[in-house]
């Protein structure tokens, strides 16, 4: 036979207390749920087209010779590299076009602006959409300056950039080697300086004209 307790009587009550603290606490949890999805949601809501075309201010006053930056613009990495009197030097090597797949970018890679054997603006500065023409990967910067030269040679770039999936490789004005699975050069997006220490993501310079979408490929 079992023996009440002191605390039987209260015990008989606890189902009805319990139902009670249940619903405030379920009704707690579900406003704390409520409260943490709508920014969650919001999150995932798309930016407004707008705002993710507008231009990008890029600083480069204190990029040295040598050194790359990578920012973001229209979620795309872009490099920004301040190349070395060397490093233009080696891009007008004969013997350096001779194993490019399009040297004289030809392909619709960059705007008319770019078309040249520096593919930018200014001969100092090289700005490349940092994707490569295979599959998308981002290639690594791979500076040499006053490297010896390796062993395999003929198919390592002097300083350039390494895509590290497929093996494809760029030169410093993102020109694409031969033999390498990627079949186009960097795209250069639009841009101009507004001044000698800013580059503007995103617009052309007066009096040009440039379709970021009409490239052949990204």
């Amino acid at each position: 036979m079992t023996q009440e307790t002191p605390e039987s009587p209260a015990t008989e009550q606890e189902p009805g207390r319990r139902d009670f603290l249940g619903m405030v606490t379920t009704a707690g949890a579900v406003t704390g749920v409520a409260a943490c999805a709508i920014p969650f949601l919001e999150s995932l809501t798309p930016q407004d087209s707008a705002s993710a075309h507008m231009p990008v201010d890029v600083d480069v006053s204190k990029l040295a010779p040598g050194q790359q930056t990578t920012v973001v613009w229209q979620g795309k990495p872009v490099f920004i590299l301040r190349r070395t009197p060397e490093d233009l030097a080696k891009l007008q090597d004969a013997a350096l076009s001779d194993r490019l797949r399009d040297a004289a970018s030809a392909d619709l890679q960059q705007p008319a602006y770019a078309k040249n054997w520096h593919r930018s603006l200014t001969p100092e500065y090289g700005v490349y959409v940092g994707i490569c023409t295979h599959l998308g990967c981002v290639p690594s910067y791979a500076p040499a300056p006053g490297a010896a030269p390796a062993a395999d040679a003929k198919n390592t770039p002097a300083g350039g950039y390494a895509c590290p999936c497929h093996g494809s490789k760029f030169d410093l004005a993102g020109r694409v080697f031969k033999g390498a699975p990627a079949p186009y050069n960097l795209p250069v997006p639009p841009y101009f300086m507004p001044n000698p220490t800013t580059i503007r993501l995103g617009e052309n310079p007066k009096g040009q004209d440039f379709d970021f979408s009409t490239i052949v490929q990204i």
